[in-house]
């Protein structure tokens, strides 16, 4: 059945006031062309306005004019271009990607069983070639075994470049599978070629131990497009599954989110995360938004108050009228943004695909043209076959292949002992590209933590027997600050405005400015007052502390060209606090997770190239669409899989050094790059004149390859050193 044999029009989506859309599963999209294939297909058909393609999910997403919509040419334009498609479902989505997980990995699996016992054969050959010489039958022999081995090996976990290589050719094209399949093809044919006819030299080795160190590259890139995948669903993963929703009789009950309509009535018992965007219509309380907004003082909540899915509950009950479904939440809102992010810096084009994109038509037309033209100037088939064998092996792309992934591996442990993980290759490049650094203020400038300024020493111990009967997060700090101690008696907490009880046997206050009766005062949401009954109350006050090398990272950023400001959802006051603290000049505050992602994105508009550093829930969406980014440690698992690097420690000197390293990485692969270039600019001719046979080439090959390798080890020497 073809697409235009199904009507599709019942799985468009139709929203008032907004655009038709279609969701659908593509499968078989691999790198940034797949996607610039697919997307532009899609976008050829009449009537669609966008179309989006995320590697990571593999979900298209595809708009259409009002009134325009016609599913079934856009499932039609993406098959044509050699793709199949089915509607999007996360599960089928998940299974999929399980599949090709576990396809790979069993390819990966035959590669190595191959490369390794192919090897019992090929070694005594080796032997033989220095003074130990075999006789013809003992050499055809290991041959024989060899190509037992080896060739069904190859062919096995070679179709997934084979097949690749073919739907690509199929539609006219070549992408980066179709060398690597003739390559590993033509190895084999040479390989029976001299076996058959008792020849000195044959390949078995050479092609399974491609297929699996390619092999090992293709695995990892599905690990890391997975790790971008679960960076959204840790995210989503802060919004409540359940709902308390409350029937019209006021009786509750426990739903699914999806579930629960908007205009419905949910009840909200402290402790619990707010399920769904909406109004409070009941109940007084205060939030903890520090996640989602960045703001590290509690926010006070009322009937009339807007509240987002994911922010904490923290002590008083609260009815909420929702006003969005699950998957319009602002939570959800963020994911996307992040799935947007991870499709951006999938298209990122890393040095060795650059130089690849060169490279491999050059030297396998170089090497075709060596058959050619040998055969027509009267070598024979064979001898002609053997000196495009050589050009393919001396210029084989093994120190290309390696210039890039050896310094990156060289730089990653050497992070690694710092104290900094490298999650991807690619994110070490586009570290080392960056000209501009954004911080965020709570959590990564600061210590992401209320402290206690300068008490009023004679009050803190009476305050904190009350500050021991609550979890409000600048009760805690109190705490800290006083040390263990007895709890006052008779406690009583008011939702979202303080405590009272007795203290040493007189009636006492703990809270807001408004919970003691002080009308008069500059009250601020980074302070507690403390009284007794019919005396004057004294303030406590608290601040988030900047880390103790903030003011020196600053300044070492600055002194390697790099401009610093600040992206904070936090107030005014507190932002340029911690921004005169820190030397920093530029600086913005009380932005949503959204604005968050548009000022990155303003700024890659401007030219920059930025470093987004965060760590909360509202730096998530920032941290997927910057050029590069780093969470600390401490951050939540949406924003350390988020990010690209993630460094330890209370220190932020860590970026510094990432940026040091990335940058010398960078340089070592451009020397690599020189190297191989030059490398095969004199091995060449010597291959296509006869000057050296496939067995020297191989020698040539593997010298080549450790130059480029220990190149790379003076990152990790350095790094010791």
């Amino acid at each position: 059945m073809t697409a235009f044999d199904a009507d599709l029009s019942g799985f468009v989506t139709h929203k008032p006031g907004e655009a038709d859309r279609l969701e659908l599963l593509v499968r078989g999209a691999r790198c940034a062309a797949c996607m610039a294939r697919i997307e532009k297909a899609a976008a050829a058909v009449r009537g669609v306005e966008q179309a989006r393609l995320n590697l990571s999910t593999g979900k298209l997403s595809v708009t259409f004019r009002a009134g325009k919509a016609d599913p079934a040419r856009v499932v039609h334009a993406v098959e044509a271009a050699g793709y199949t498609t089915t509607l999007f479902d996360p599960e089928s989505a998940i299974q999929t990607r399980d599949a090709e997980g576990r396809r790979l990995t069993l390819a990966l699996g035959v590669a190595g069983f191959g490369a390794g016992n192919v090897m019992m054969f090929s070694v005594p050959v080796w032997a033989g070639l220095f003074g130990q010489e075999l006789t013809p039958s003992a050499r055809a022999l290991m041959y024989w075994a060899s190509a037992i081995i080896a060739t069904p090996c190859a062919l096995h976990a070679g179709m997934v470049f084979f097949q690749s290589a073919w739907n690509s050719l199929r539609r006219g094209r070549a992408n980066m599978d179709v060398p690597i399949s003739i390559g590993v093809i033509l190895t084999l044919i040479v390989s029976f070629s001299e076996t058959i006819q008792g020849g000195r030299h044959a390949y078995f080795d050479a092609a399974v131990t491609l297929l699996f160190l390619l092999l090992i590259g293709r695995w990892l890139d599905h690990k890391l497009r997975a790790r971008a995948l679960n960076a959204a669903r840790d995210l989503l993963a802060l919004q409540a599954p359940i709902a308390r929703r409350l029937d019209a009789d006021g009786t509750e009950h426990g739903v699914p989110v999806a579930k629960v309509a908007v205009g419905e009535l949910v009840s909200v018992t402290p402790g619990e995360r707010v399920p769904l965007d909406g109004q409070v219509t009941e109940g007084f309380s205060s939030l903890d938004n520090a996640l989602i907004t960045g703001e590290t003082a509690p926010l006070p909540v009322e009937p009339g108050s807007i509240v987002h899915a994911g922010a904490l509950n923290m002590d008083g009950r609260l009815l909420v009228r929702v006003q969005a479904r699950a998957e319009d939440s602002a939570l959800a809102a963020i994911a996307r943004l992040m799935e947007a992010g991870a499709q951006t810096k999938s298209a990122y084009v890393r040095l060795a695909d650059r130089a690849a994109s060169i490279y491999v038509p050059v030297v396998h037309s170089l090497a075709l043209a060596t058959f050619v033209g040998g055969w027509v100037l009267g070598l024979g088939p064979r001898e002609a076959l053997l000196r495009a064998a050589a050009v393919l092996i001396i210029t084989c792309p093994c120190a290309l292949g390696l210039a890039v992934p050896a310094v990156q591996i060289a730089a990653s442990a050497r992070l690694f002992r710092k104290g900094v993980l490298v999650k991807s290759g690619a994110a070490l490049e586009r570290l080392a590209e960056v000209d501009t650094v954004v911080l965020d203020k709570t959590g990564v400038l600061t210590q992401g933590r209320p402290d206690l300024i300068d008490p009023p020493t004679a009050m803190l111990a009476p305050a904190a027997q009350l500050a021991r009967a609550s979890r409000h997060p600048l009760a805690l700090a109190l705490v800290r600050k006083a040390g263990p101690g007895p709890v006052c008696v008779d406690a009583r907490e008011v939702a979202g405005l303080g405590v009272m009880g007795l203290v040493d046997g007189r009636p006492a206050r703990l809270g807001r400015a408004a919970f003691l009766d002080l009308n008069n005062v500059d009250a601020s949401e980074s302070e507690l007052w403390f009284g007794f009954e019919g005396e004057t109350s004294v303030r406590f006050q608290f601040a988030d502390r900047l880390r103790h090398d903030a003011t020196a990272t600053v300044t070492a950023l600055r002194k390697r060209g790099l401009s610093v400001e600040i992206l904070s959802g936090d107030v005014e006051r507190a932002v340029a606090r911690a921004a005169e603290g820190a030397g920093i000049s530029k600086w913005r505050a009380h932005l949503a997770p959204i604005e968050k992602s548009k000022a990155i994105d303003d700024l890659k508009a401007d030219g920059c190239k930025v470093l987004m550093v965060g760590d909360g829930l509202n730096d998530a969406a920032a941290l997927s669409r910057a050029h590069a980014s780093i969470a600390p440690g401490a951050a939540i698992d949406a924003s350390q899989n988020a990010a690209d690097l993630v460094f330890e420690g209370d220190g932020l000197m860590a970026i510094v050094q990432a940026i040091d390293i990335s940058r010398a990485a960078r340089a070592r692969a451009l020397e690599n790059f020189g190297f191989s270039a030059l490398y095969n600019v004199v091995a060449a001719p010597m291959a296509i004149f006869g000057l050296v046979n496939p067995f020297f080439a191989a020698i040539a090959m593997s010298g080549s390859s450790l130059v480029v390798t220990l190149n790379a080890l003076r990152m990790h020497w350095a790094g010791r050193n």
